[in-house]
């Protein structure tokens, strides 16, 4: 079993630097910084890129929006890599806030009468290159017989209510309220037995997306 330390090697309430939201005030700034960490004058800088020195003094202050091959000159002249210059924008990030009650119901592919999904958010394309699905399950009929699936990614189950023997693969695991369960959705997992009604628990599933 890996240390705690070991475990959790990403402090979760680090914070980034402030970005700047400006586009061209962000580029600005860095090729500003940049330039001065270098002990490079404006004057210097502007000869080495073939720009006027009201022309860089305006793209350091962020009042014009450079070119790409303006940013690939100022970036070859400084020495950086191009997207260097970008590094401090801040892009706008995905947030889905969905209020008690709200979810989208889904039928996944093999659901049937007594088994409710609700789809509680979602995120399309964003830098992380993952996709996060978190799904309220509820399982309200202990005579049917509830499907196996079988999807790329890792779930996570977090149960809410009831009691529950759950299959993943070849092992059956019976899971109570505040118990949860993290495996890799490849293999076939899902509800093998309703032990107490009604059952509701949070699948939280993540995959790549698509490139």
């Amino acid at each position: 079993m890996p240390t705690k330390e070991e475990a959790l090697r990403q402090n979760p309430h680090a914070l980034r630097d402030q970005r700047e939201k400006n586009l061209e005030v962000a580029i600005g700034r860095q090729v500003r910084e940049l330039r001065k960490r270098q002990r490079m004058t404006g004057g210097e800088l502007a000869a080495m890129t073939g720009l006027s020195a009201g022309m860089l003094s305006k793209i350091e202050n962020g009042v014009i929006s450079p070119s790409l091959n303006t940013i690939s000159a100022l970036a070859h002249a400084l020495r950086v890599p191009l997207v260097q210059l970008f590094s401090s924008y801040e892009e706008e990030r995905g947030c889905m806030h969905v209020k008690s009650g709200e979810g989208v119901e889904i039928e996944r592919a093999g659901t049937r009468a007594g088994h409710q999904d609700q789809l509680l958010g979602h995120i399309g394309s964003n830098a992380s290159g993952v996709v996060v699905e978190p799904y309220l399950i509820t399982l309200d009929d202990a005579s049917h017989r509830f499907p196996t699936f079988q999807h790329e990614g890792i779930e996570m189950l977090y149960m809410i209510e009831g009691v529950v023997d759950y299959r993943h693969g070849d092992r059956i695991y019976r899971l109570e309220p505040g118990d949860s369960l993290l495996f890799d959705s490849d293999a076939p997992h899902g509800p093998e037995g309703i032990v107490t009604l009604p059952v509701r628990y949070l699948s939280i599933i993540t995959y790549p997306q698509a490139g």
